[in-house]
């Protein structure tokens, strides 16, 4: 009997909805007071955000490329793998397993409880900790109690049906949208009746080319992501090769303009002391426009939010490393896929399993920087890597980059200037990235000696794109297992 596989069953709506979902999260509710704090001034706040908007949408534009020469469920491993071998390619896949999906997710439970108990004051019951030698191992409290229920429940929705799961989270991202658009209109009328709220002009010392600026750029590059996530799901799209690129594209510059009229509206009505370095910024220009009451009302909206973040986080992440298992570079039960659902099962409960721990033990404000950071490094390298395939293959694919190879150039050249100021201004967590990838690789370096899948390098010739019907063709493509099949 053929062994269960990953269906192409998700169409243009529900793939633009996973990038919006995935995109509009904690990031945008919760970095624009740092980067007050750090740049002083909301002319280089909104200026930022454009930035960090042209660079996902350049990213968008690459992946694009890559999903269609590529057709197939993994994301950057799939890619990486292709262009630079496998080695990048279970790093990315590594990356995405702890950073890119579970330490997200985590944070997106942990702020959606946040947000939500006080809507509930009475106590359930006082906080537990475990503490080993004045350390504390892990928390129990009211937050994180609510926090792996949301982990949870919505893991074990994605684990069971994909059309059940696609459904549920089509539904909150039209919701988030939907609120969002009111939220906006609502304020901006507000604020145009109310001369007292007038955008305040503010010195700030910081140049586009500083430092401050750069690091600025993390925490915004960490509000974006997620506009590659169609690309995770490339092996289970319809006709990827005209629905992942307008996906990509479509999601991303609907999110890029939610952004930067969210963003405006924000330095409209709170002055940039009242901005700097709070985190609930939704809330406080909420308040400030409707009272304490609306400030509720609109707190209780981002942890609906959130738990839409969560769970297209949830949807998109198990792609990978059920990719990585497929090949041979990871647990061979997370390549097994739900025999009804068409779901990588496994993968997806692997994934609550690790966010659960990072709910108990981990500290969201130390994980800002450092998602953004090695998020920033395997997109620019992917990108790359679309240079080294359209050198193999020139022609493959019929969708190509606009205004390649300037968009790519850009792309890969901002991020790795974000990188390089990153490294001075955050030794610390640049010695934890590195930390993360020399584990990684120490992992693959155990998979592959104990693998019987053979692999090949970087110079492969055997997967190319017909143009007529963008399907991948492999050499051994019934044995590349299911998610290889389109």
């Amino acid at each position: 009997m053929a062994r269960p596989a990953l269906q192409r069953r998700i169409g243009l709506f529900s793939a633009t909805a996973l990038i919006v979902a995935n995109m509009i999260g904690t990031g945008i509710f919760t970095t624009s007071g740092f980067i007050m704090r750090d740049l002083g001034s909301a002319g280089l706040l909104l200026a930022a955000w454009v930035v960090g908007g042209l660079f996902a949408l350049t990213g968008a534009l690459c992946y694009a490329e890559l999903g269609v020469r590529l057709p197939r469920s993994g994301g950057e491993y799939a890619f990486l793998r292709e262009s630079f071998g496998p080695l990048w390619g279970f790093l990315s896949g590594w990356i995405s397993l702890i950073v890119g999906f579970s330490a997200p997710i985590a944070a997106s439970a942990m702020a959606f409880a946040a947000y939500a108990l006080p809507l509930w004051p009475d106590t359930w019951f006082s906080a537990v900790s475990l503490s080993v030698g004045g350390v504390t191992l892990f928390t129990l409290s009211p937050q994180t109690v609510l926090a792996l229920a949301v982990i949870a429940g919505l893991s074990l929705v994605h684990a069971r049906s994909l059309i059940v799961g696609i459904n549920l989270q089509n539904l909150l991202t039209c919701a988030k949208v939907i609120v969002i658009a009111a939220f906006l209109i609502t304020g901006f009328v507000v604020w145009a009746g109310r001369p007292s709220l007038a955008l305040a002009p503010a010195a700030s010392q910081v140049s586009f080319l500083s430092r401050d600026f750069a690091v600025a750029l993390i925490y915004v590059s960490f509000a974006y992501s997620g506009w590659n996530a169609a690309a995770y799901l490339g092996g289970e799209i319809r006709d990827p090769g005209r629905n992942l690129p307008r996906a990509l594209i479509a999601g991303t510059v609907l999110v890029m303009v939610l952004y930067l009229l969210l963003n405006l509206l924000f330095v409209l009505v709170l002055t940039p002391d009242k901005m700097s370095g709070v985190v609930p910024v939704g809330s406080l220009a909420a308040q400030a426009l409707m009272g304490p009451f609306g400030g509720r009302v609109f707190g209780a909206a981002i942890a609906f939010f959130l738990l839409s973040n969560a769970g297209a986080m949830i949807l998109a992440g198990p792609r990978v490393y059920y990719a990585m298992a497929r090949d041979g570079f990871f647990f061979r039960g997370v390549a097994r896929v739900h025999g009804r659902g068409h779901t990588p099962k496994a993968a997806v409960l692997l994934q609550a399993a690790i966010a659960a721990l990072l709910v108990l033990t981990a500290s969201f404000s130390w994980l800002l920087i450092y998602i953004g950071f090695t998020l920033s490094l395997f997109a620019m390298l992917t990108v790359l890597g679309l240079m080294v395939l359209r050198r193999r293959h020139p022609t493959a694919g019929a969708y190509r980059t606009p205004g390649y190879p300037f968009t790519a150039l850009f792309f890969a050249g901002g991020n790795l200037w974000i990188i390089i100021h990153s490294l001075a201004a955050e030794p610390l967590v640049a010695a934890a990235a590195l930390f993360t990838l020399l584990v990684g690789g120490l992992v693959y370096a155990w998979f592959k000696s104990t693998s019987r899948h053979a692999t090949s390098g970087p110079g492969r010739q055997d997967t190319v794109v017909r143009p007529a019907d963008h399907r991948p063709e492999r050499a051994g493509e019934r044995r590349a297992g299911p998610g290889a099949r389109g």
